[in-house]
């Protein structure tokens, strides 16, 4: 502390003034005597009580960590000093915080108890109250516009109907605040340079239940923009610059594409090393002409070099597993396109919540920077135990263990198990998607499946399978990649009840089965499996943007008992529809074909099936399309000519080698969450169609006069409506929806609410 009095000073009555001010500015003391005795200055303080423990009650609205937040904005901390007029303010200050929600009823009082050694308990008390309604809000002096499209820029909102669960009429300060910009934004982009918002006025009713804001605005007139003057320190790049300027003239003045046009010109300068350009457009005002001139203001500034690329906040990532993704190289001219191209990578890992890039110029120099890689790492390990009953499986045993990036190497490792009533199923599979430092993958699966189809809704047999895989990845491109591999697959199937597509296969393959034959069929077959995938995804989870393309495929080669290829092609695509990207349509199809070559059908274990969470919503898991034909009676197959076998028709699903699913989907915000949930959390509404069809089914008289419909028909579409929300927990992706089926067929066994552990789109 450095009081203006030391020791050899003469006292006197000013510096006496100027010690007691200074002791007084600390805001650690309630009484202060300066005494004489002699030649010594006893200095006598009385301290404020510090503060032992803080404690809130009754807050509900408001959570603890942002009263707390206040509260250390005002200097109000265990271990502090405080006095009565800090504890009145900061009671003022956190009444003004309910107040700006809405809340003004809301109560606030501060209690704070003595205890021994001068130390105090605080507690606040608060009663919140009910939030105060807007009942209306008025714009005045709107003549170009109507009232209810300018209100539709607002977020607030005047009695809200009963079922719109997406907006209410609770007040909040700062949206109020949002939406007055909101409404300058949609005069400045229609040409009212002029603009101008007079006044707003937020009335209480006496009851303090219900509010009125009224807005006074002044529209002007519209102005049209009749030229662009660049000027630059530079002329290298003004034929790009004056390209995107074009749009401008002759047009109305438009404020939005005013500034995106100035963030474009930063982008090309920030791509060609200029990492800190200045970049203005001057509007040049004719009243009487009412038009604009833009003059436009570059100067590039110095062209910097990247010293270091460096990453900040990851504890379990390895640094080498972060520096692959990058393609902003070291000692390189900076360049903005690269260094975002490395936040896209890093985003689409999965491995981290958030990844914020800074830009650091490096001290005693003046063309170098460092980029910074700022990173949330989020939980990339899964562990999932679960029991459970379905009405179509039974009871459930599951357990998985999944990490995507095994102890911060960026490898996949995953192992997972399933048994219930009709399925055991056993996979172990690991991915290095860096083999190479050129971003070669290598990746691998080994399974055991033991499926009883009988047990699912489906054709009745059972089927022992085992089987092992091997990818290797190539990137073609920064969006693309290619893959392919080799596998093989053993199949043992049993207790085969016969059923007109399955004995079209057996035939195929010359065995030319009949009703006593009950002896198992194996299959061993070697693939060569092939995929290409095209990622514009802006991250792995929860995208807002972007499209996502996966084709893979597979053919049996030499050596194989069957002969068949397969297809299958997945498209996602995100379109944001507001600024803020919290509506989003997402468009989603998929589209499969396989079939056998020479004279061979592609196996029925290989068909495509549909209905369920993950292809068409409200239908019972795999039980859309086809269905099996069962042969009844000791007689020749029909195949051979037999004319005293009878069809039965069934509900049993059978699938088909053909397959076509698309949905709409709006993702929107999802009601009374909080925004910290926004990446946690997403809520759509859709709508899924599909069908799956049987290419080589031909109906006869037989089929015919059993009621069986055409299964080669793929105009047999289903289509259901309803709403999903998936929420990315600590055991993982879950999904629920609940949907309900506008167009099924005869047979369709529906699930209206589903619920499904896996990838999120």
């Amino acid at each position: 502390m450095n009081l203006p009095i030391h020791i050899g000073d003469t006292i006197n009555e000013n510096n006496i003034k100027k010690a007691i001010r200074a002791l007084f500015s600390t805001g650690n003391f309630k009484d202060i005597q300066l005494l004489q005795d002699g030649t010594e200055l006893i200095i006598r303080v009385k301290e404020y009580p510090t503060i032992y423990k803080i404690t809130f009650v009754g807050n509900k609205t408001i959570t603890t960590e942002k009263l707390k937040e206040n509260l250390e904005m005002s200097h109000i901390r265990i271990g502090q000093p405080v006095n009565n007029g800090m504890l009145s303010s900061i009671e003022k200050k956190l009444q003004d915080v309910y107040y700006s929600i809405g809340k003004y009823n809301a109560k606030v009082k501060v209690i704070s108890t003595p205890l021994s050694y001068n130390r105090i308990n605080l507690k606040f008390s608060f009663q919140e109250g009910i939030s105060s309604k807007i009942q209306q809000i008025n714009i005045i002096g709107n003549k170009a516009f109507s009232s209810k499209q300018l209100l539709s820029c607002f977020q607030l909102h005047g009695q809200v109907a009963w079922w719109n669960i997406f907006n209410n009429s609770n007040y909040y300060r700062e949206t109020l605040v949002r939406d007055l910009k909101n409404l300058r934004q949609f005069y400045l982009d229609r040409g009212y340079i002029h603009f101008n918002i007079d006044s707003k006025k937020v009335s209480l009713t006496s009851d303090k239940r219900k509010i009125y804001i009224t807005v006074h605005i002044t529209e002007g007139e519209q102005y049209k923009v009749i030229g662009v003057i660049i000027k630059s320190n530079t002329t290298e790049y003004y034929a790009k610059i004056e390209k995107l300027t074009h749009i401008l003239s002759n047009r109305l003045y438009n404020n939005s594409k005013m500034l995106k046009i100035e963030n474009d010109i930063k982008n090309i300068l920030n791509t060609c090393g200029y990492a800190y350009p200045h970049v203005v457009i001057y509007p040049e005002i004719n009243n009487v002409n009412k038009t604009v001139k833009l003059r436009l203001d570059i100067n590039t500034g110095r062209r910097y070099y990247v010293h270091n690329v460096r990453f900040e906040g990851h504890t379990i990532s390895k640094d080498a597993i972060l520096r692959r993704e990058m393609r902003q190289m070291e000692g390189t001219w900076f360049s903005g396109d690269l260094v975002n191209k490395g936040k896209e990578r890093l985003n689409r890992t999965g491995y981290f919540e958030s990844v914020v890039v800074i830009k650091k110029r490096v001290p005693g120099t003046l063309d170098q920077l460092d980029v910074i890689y700022q990173i949330k790492e989020r939980n990339t390990g899964t562990f999932n135990f679960s029991i459970g009953y379905g009405t179509e499986s039974g009871l459930n045993f599951q357990a998985s263990v999944t990490q995507g990036n095994w102890l911060g190497s960026g490898n996949s490792v995953s192992i997972s198990s399933l048994k219930n009533d009709y399925q055991t199923y056993a996979e172990f599979s690991m991915t290095d998607p860096y083999v190479t430092i050129d971003g070669v993958s290598l990746g691998g699966r080994l399974f055991y499946n033991n499926f009883k189809a009988n047990k699912a809704d489906l054709s009745d047999y059972t089927n022992e399978s085992y089987g092992v895989e091997a990818t290797i990845g190539f990137p073609v491109s920064y969006s693309n990649k290619l893959r392919l591999g080799l596998g093989y697959l053993y199949n043992d199937i049993a207790n085969i009840h016969p059923q007109i597509a399955m004995w079209r296969y057996f035939n195929s393959l010359g065995h030319h089965r009949n009703f006593n034959d009950k002896h198992d069929v194996s299959c061993c077959d070697f693939t060569f499996n092939y995929g290409w995938t095209f990622n514009g995804l802006d991250r792995t989870f929860f995208s807002r943007h972007g499209t996502y393309s996966n084709l893979n495929g597979k053919i049996s080669i030499p050596g194989s008992d069957n002969s068949f290829y397969k297809i299958t092609l997945d498209i996602r695509h995100y379109i944001p529809i507001n600024h803020e990207r919290t509506w989003i349509i997402l468009a989603r199809s998929r589209i499969g074909y396989g079939n056998g070559f020479g004279s061979k059908e592609m196996p029925f274990y290989e068909n495509f099936y549909v209905g369920g969470s993950s292809t068409v919503r409200g239908f019972l898991s795999r039980t859309i399309g086809p269905k099996a034909a069962y042969l009844k009676n000791s007689a020749n197959l029909i195949a051979k000519g037999g004319n005293r076998a009878v069809v039965s028709k069934s509900n049993d699903a059978i699938g088909g080698n053909a397959n076509a699913i698309a949905s709409i989907e709006v993702i929107t915000p999802t009601p009374f969450l909080n925004e910290k949930y926004i990446n946690v959390i997403r809520t759509s509404f859709f709508i899924d169609a599909g069908t799956v069809w049987d290419s080589k089914w031909q109906n006869n008289a037989q089929t015919i006069s059993a009621g069986i419909p055409d299964y080669s028909d793929p105009n047999n579409i289903r289509i259901s409506v309803g709403m999903s929300i998936q929420w990315r927990s600590p055991l993982g992706p879950l999904t629920f929806s609940y949907a309900k089926p506008l167009r099924k067929a005869e047979g369709d066994k529906l699930e209206q609410f589903q619920f499904n552990i896996g990838s999120t789109w």
